[in-house]
């Protein structure tokens, strides 16, 4: 008899996104640490793996203005997670950080502190930018193109695991008699040049809890894809349906051996949205209402201006389609990468929403309402339960990192009424069995190096 998969949960507390419905009366503040740690605490009461938090390094804009889906006077990702660290005790702390424009040695010491001071629960989602108006915000500017972009990523994260592996663990001794002291003169030391980053000297935060912190990765390109197979522990997928999921996962689990890896050393967890009712019939009613929430008239408008790189301001939002084409080159609409849709075809997918708007009688708004449908799990909490296993077990994926609608308060339906269904099942966890996120979720403890010091190929010499 086969062994049924334990179930991963995460939560992603909503930024730069479309997901959130900003008008309802239940919607808090995006701004203030309390809808940070309200939602935190729930996501533990839960007994999840892990709070995800997304980074933006510029406001995006349209048409000249900020675009009206992003957060004005958000705080900085590492703050908020050091903040989340004294008010939980077990919950994952994950962060997405940039590798375009970072160094190794600030954000190696910002991870190995945010562990420290968090006990063993920090995480890093590494993540690059093309986007040359987000370059404007740094000394360097510009921008990278994809093939250099992962190259640099690549180096980045291994320069950054050099440093966090540049301490054994045991070169800390407290003597009573002449105080604290290093056993080993090379502990922190590192040596590391390449045509990226060229460094030496001495790294000053000791081995923290998890040796290093978990890797997270979400690209979905071929180079993306591999990325993660050969350097991530965890991969963010956007393929939310059976069908999609199957094969993303297939693809991506069957690429580790290439890299010396198993399968169970990388997990795959979608985002993936729900609507939870007291029947089926009553989830699809409140999730209609909530996508015509979260596509208003005039956001619709803004999605529709992405695609067609024109101002549509004076188009009918509740009429056809625009009968002239998207302007093809440079998006000269939108500006800002995270959030803000790019297409490589618009000409061939402008013509594919005529088609289905024409078939399926659609106005622009509902026409973006439903290529835009964001909604994963619809139904009674018994139903959404049960779709999540099928999911899981048929290797769909590892788990799920869900998106509520609603902020800070939308998660709790979800533990109050499908984590009891899915633990009755024996797929998820009654309580944390250990205090480390790599114990959450079953990964391995990062390895110690053999005593010496970091050089430029990660290997102790």
């Amino acid at each position: 008899m086969s062994t049924l998969k334990q179930i991963h949960l995460a939560a992603h507390f909503p930024g730069v996104n479309n997901t959130t419905v900003w008008s309802d009366p239940a919607a808090g503040s995006h701004i203030e640490f309390g809808s940070f740690a309200q939602f935190a605490q729930t996501a533990e009461r839960g007994k999840f793996d892990f709070l995800f938090l997304a980074e933006g390094l510029r406001l995006r804009e349209q048409n000249g203005q900020i675009y009206d889906l992003d957060v004005v006077g958000r705080p900085d990702t590492f703050t908020v997670l050091t903040a989340l660290a004294a008010v939980t005790e077990r919950l994952g702390l994950t962060g997405t950080i940039n590798s375009t424009f970072n160094e190794p040695y600030e954000v190696a010491r910002q991870f190995a502190s945010l562990d420290h001071l968090s006990g063993g629960r920090a995480a890093w989602n590494v993540v690059t930018s093309w986007d040359a108006f987000t370059g404007e915000n740094f000394r360097r500017g510009g921008f990278l193109a994809e093939n250099q972009r992962y190259e640099r990523a690549k180096t980045f994260l291994r320069t950054t695991l050099e440093l966090l592996d540049s301490w054994r663990g045991d070169e800390i001794v407290a003597d009573k008699e002449s105080g604290v002291f290093l056993s080993d003169p090379n502990a922190g030391q590192f040596t590391h040049k390449d045509p990226h980053f060229d460094i030496h000297g001495r790294f000053n935060v000791p081995r923290s809890p998890q040796g290093r912190p978990v890797i997270f990765q979400a690209g979905d390109s071929d180079e993306g894809r591999d990325f993660a197979a050969s350097a991530a522990d965890a991969i963010f997928s956007r393929h939310s349906t059976l069908g999609a999921g199957q094969a993303f996962y297939a693809d991506v689990k069957g690429r580790l051996a290439r890299h010396g890896r198993r399968r169970d050393e990388l997990l795959i967890l979608p985002a993936a949205t729900f609507v939870i009712g007291d029947t089926d019939a009553e989830a699809d009613e409140i999730a209609h209402e909530v996508r015509l929430a979260q596509v208003s008239p005039q956001t619709a408008i803004k999605f529709l201006e992405q695609l067609w790189n024109r101002d549509l301001s004076d188009h009918d939002p509740d009429g056809p389609l625009p009968s002239v084409d998207p302007v093809v080159g440079e998006n000269t609409i939108s500006r800002g990468r995270a959030g803000v849709r790019m297409f490589r075809d618009p000409i061939a997918i402008a013509n594919d929403w005529r088609a289905k708007a024409e078939a399926e009688n659609l106005t622009t708004r509902e026409l973006i309402v439903e290529v835009t449908g964001r909604q994963s799990f619809v139904g009674s909490p018994q139903t959404v339960a049960a779709t999540i296993n099928d999911f899981v077990q048929a290797d769909a994926s590892d788990g799920f990192i869900l998106v509520p609608h609603i902020t800070p308060g939308g998660l709790d339906p979800f533990v109050d009424r499908v984590v009891p269904l899915l633990q009755e099942r024996g797929v998820f966890r009654a309580d944390y069995a250990g205090t480390t996120l790599r114990e959450h979720l079953g990964l391995a403890p990062a390895p110690r190096r053999s005593a010496g010091r970091a050089t430029s190929s990660g290997v102790a010499s």
